[in-house]
């Protein structure tokens, strides 16, 4: 069966794809189609074939970074170019990126990056952004463990259209920390791939782009449940960013996010959380409270033991519970109630940041 879809650049506001004159992004989500199951009481059907082949036309002078794995490129007279890419279960989240990029590849720790822009880099831009993402990369294998094999390419490609980029679930956290005048500027586009918006000034792109790439260290597109995930779990890619933000800006800045945070959940809030910006706060504040509880080596030690074992099906609070546990010899459930079964945030974690001096950086037990 062969299924043909045809997408044309959008004459009016189209947010759910980015397409421009000489570049698209097809995201991970919203566009592939599916196939529902035939209607009846003992029909089947509409469940993903175990491997497809994607095949995307191009013109021939295009770059093409796309899900699966490439199995054919071929021309044709016209300057257009045919390239097949084999998708699997492994690919629940297909994706294309296609455009007349200019590449550059930088160096960060054992691996590489590849940086597709829409207009020439100066070499003088990408020397600090090296050390920088060798830095966030190597703060996300201390956190999360290596990401697997055949992880040593990463890509940071400038999003053609920023409206078609970003979504709506992603933002909802990173918002959480952003002024008015801010907006989002990078976004995870699969396990290997960042999408940034370089509308702005160019030499932000190791700031807008090294704390998005947690993602990946989370399983992107590996565990089922990663976009379906409920507070306080849903946090954790959130939590993951503000830690790369640390690697990257200083230790300064854990305080001022917390109180940042803190001023988003009400002191009292009797209706349990109910509404959506204090819980998803209070979600990446829990957090912050195992940091300090345990430290951060035994809180990273416990992420990585429950990310390996859950790799490919998904993981609950109940997980994070139990490798935590495993990991401290502790009994962390009643410490756990105290955060997500009252309402607000725990007194004494409030005072703790809310009365300390700007100036000091409050820290985790470990690095105290």
């Amino acid at each position: 069966m062969l299924l043909s879809v045809e997408y044309r650049r959008s004459q009016g506001d189209e947010s759910a794809l980015s397409f421009a004159s000489d570049a698209f992004f097809l995201p991970a989500q919203g566009w592939s189609p599916e196939l529902l199951p035939a209607r009846g009481i003992f029909a089947t059907g509409g469940v993903p074939p175990k491997k497809w082949t994607l095949i995307i036309d191009v013109p021939d002078d295009f770059l093409l970074h796309v899900s699966g794995r490439t199995s054919k490129r071929s021309h044709h007279h016209g300057n257009e170019q045919t390239i097949r890419a084999l998708q699997t279960r492994k690919d629940g989240y297909p994706f294309v990126i296609a455009g007349r990029f200019n590449t550059t590849q930088v160096s960060a720790g054992q691996g590489m990056v590849n940086v597709w822009t829409r207009s020439p880099l100066k070499a003088e831009t990408l020397r600090p952004a090296s050390d920088a993402f060798a830095r966030a990369i190597h703060a996300y294998d201390a956190m999360f463990g290596k990401r697997g094999k055949g992880s040593d390419q990463l890509w940071v490609v400038e999003c053609p259209v920023s409206a078609g980029c970003f979504s709506t679930a992603s933002s909802n956290y990173a918002k959480l920390l952003l002024d008015q005048t801010e907006k989002i500027t990078a976004e995870m586009a699969s396990e290997d791939t960042v999408m940034v918006d370089l509308s702005g000034e160019t030499p932000q792109i190791t700031l807008a782009a090294a704390p998005a790439l947690a993602a990946s260290w989370l399983g992107y597109g590996e565990n089922p449940g990663f976009f379906e995930q409920v507070p306080p779990l849903s946090a954790l890619p959130a939590f993951a960013i503000f830690r790369g933000r640390e690697e990257l800006e200083g230790q300064q800045v854990r305080p001022q996010t917390i109180r940042k945070l803190l001023s988003r959940v009400p002191v009292a809030n009797a209706a349990g959380n109910s509404d959506d910006t204090a819980l998803r706060a209070k979600s990446v504040l829990f957090f912050y409270s195992l940091q300090d509880q345990y430290g951060s080596g035994l809180l990273d030690a416990a992420l990585r033991h429950m990310l390996q074992a859950r790799r490919g099906g998904g993981f609950d609070l109940d997980d994070l519970i139990a490798a935590t546990e495993q990991e401290t010899h502790q009994s962390v459930a009643p410490f756990v109630r105290l955060w997500m079964k009252h309402p607000g945030v725990p007194a004494e974690f409030r005072s703790r940041y809310e009365n300390a001096p700007a100036s000091l950086a409050v820290t985790s037990k470990e690095t105290e």
